[in-house]
């Protein structure tokens, strides 16, 4: 009997960070981010962008109780299985992945940790700096980090703005990037 309740609610839980992980994949692959903006359209950059995304919801989630907290956790594991996923399918062996797992764990937190600080402080140009330093490392100088970093803060306002109990359902709306740079002044 327990197995069977504690089952359905797994599944339910399952279902909603199934659906939330798949528009937060879907917002991090807009096209605006690798063919205007230039994030290296690699299977770094594009785990740039989804880390990116990731930690949006995340610091959306953060200090929630219930269900949005255990889907906050949930959503966490599966990127982490997901990333798992994508090193073996670019033919990472077993024993390569734990060592590898454990680099991109340090930079997603490493990371979420910058980004968090610079939205904090509302500070755009250390978000810009933080953003040039994790995605283009090797640009020496990068213009479209600025326009990242006005994505980022206006996609951290649109999520704030989303009720709780839609993200624990499973329903989450990001901005669509590049469209206040194309708006007519």
């Amino acid at each position: 009997m327990f197995q069977r309740l504690f089952g359905r609610e797994r599944n339910a839980n399952r279902a909603i960070t199934d659906a939330l992980y798949a528009q937060i994949v879907a917002a991090a692959r807009q096209t605006v981010f690798y063919s205007d903006w230039n994030v290296p359209d690699t299977p770094l950059g594009r785990f740039e962008m989804l880390s990116l995304h990731i930690y949006l919801v995340q610091h959306r989630l953060h200090g929630e109780q219930g269900v949005a907290a255990e889907v906050a956790q949930v959503l966490i594991d599966e990127f982490f299985l997901d990333v798992d996923h994508s090193l073996r399918e670019l033919g990472i062996g077993d024993v390569g992945v734990p060592k590898r797992m454990k680099k991109l764990a340090r930079m997603f937190y490493g990371r979420t940790a910058a980004y968090d600080g610079a939205l904090r402080e509302n500070d755009r140009v250390a978000l810009a700096a933080a953003l040039a330093r994790n995605v283009r490392p090797d640009a020496g100088r990068w213009p479209q980090a600025s326009l990242l970093a006005d994505y980022v803060c206006e996609a951290s306002q649109k999520l704030a703005a989303q009720p709780t109990e839609s993200l624990a359902a499973g329903m989450v709306a990001f901005p669509v990037a590049g469209a206040a740079s194309r708006r007519p002044a």
